[in-house]
């Protein structure tokens, strides 16, 4: 059977994605035009491309044939998974920086402060694997593909809980709860290891998992379980692949960081 590669366009993502990019855009360009020329990092172009980049990631997964292919195929809709958890997060709040967030930090501050345990990052950690896990149990997941209405409450957990756990990592904001030291790499591992074993679950699994798929017409000959291996390769790699390309960014930072305060201290010690 030949896959149904249509565009699904959905009229309230487009309108959001423009909304959202109207909104950084101006903000954007506000601050990197009331920057003198030395201060032209509190707006740099690769900060707009990596936004913008999380936003054709978004459409993509949403409004392309990606998403109709999804309803197709595991391995598909796992890929969209990806896209909503992990890529599009990072990628948003590495387009962000401290002036930037500016006019919002307040607001920021203040939700941190009372969201209590809610904002701590062992509650992301618990976020983000409960919403992996609780999804992909094969009850809840053909409910998501079969009912339109429970499957925007998915996409929306996904993209709710990866914003949580990157913003812990990557945010360009100050927290009292901030990260240091191991911490990153505790963090990471102990999220990545549990995702990972779901993803290595379902890819040796002995027999194929979701009745939707099972019972769904086959497109370019691929069984549902061969699907279903693939689904969890996709998975267990991209939680690897991830996992490692950040823990070396957030070690370069780090020694940048040290080497900063070092230079800061013999500054101070020399005047």
């Amino acid at each position: 059977m030949s896959p149904n590669l249509s565009w699904t366009l959905s009229p309230g993502v487009l309108i959001g994605s423009a909304l959202v990019s109207g909104v950084y855009l101006r903000r954007w360009w506000t601050v990197r035009r009331g920057s003198p020329p030395r201060r032209l990092a509190a707006a740099p172009v690769w900060r707009l491309c990596c936004f913008m980049g999380a936003v054709l990631l978004t459409l993509i997964a949403l409004v392309s044939p990606v998403d109709t292919l999804a309803d197709q195929l595991f391995s598909a809709h796992m890929v969209q998974h990806i896209l909503l958890l992990d890529l599009v997060p990072i990628l948003a709040i590495l387009g962000l920086t401290k002036v930037i967030l500016r006019p919002v930090t307040r607001v920021i501050h203040d939700t941190e402060r009372r969201a209590g345990f809610l904002a701590h990052p062992a509650f992301a950690v618990f976020l983000y694997v409960a919403t992996i896990w609780a999804w992909h149990i094969p009850a809840a997941y053909d409910l998501a593909v079969t009912h339109p209405s429970v499957h925007v409450l998915e996409h929306v957990s996904f993209v709710v809980a990866g914003s949580l756990y990157w913003w812990h990592l990557l945010s360009p904001i100050r927290s009292r709860r901030r990260l240091s030291g191991l911490g990153p790499v505790v963090y990471m591992a102990s999220t990545k290891l549990l995702v990972g074993a779901l993803g290595m679950g379902l890819a040796f699994a002995p027999v194929a998992l979701y009745p939707y798929y099972a019972h769904h017409a086959r497109v370019w000959g691929i069984s549902a379980l061969s699907d279903q291996g693939a689904a969890g390769l996709i998975m267990a790699v991209e939680q690897s692949i991830v996992m490692g390309i950040a823990l070396a960014v957030l070690f370069i930072g780090a020694l940048s960081e040290s080497e900063r305060a070092q230079q800061r201290r013999e500054r101070y010690e020399l005047a």
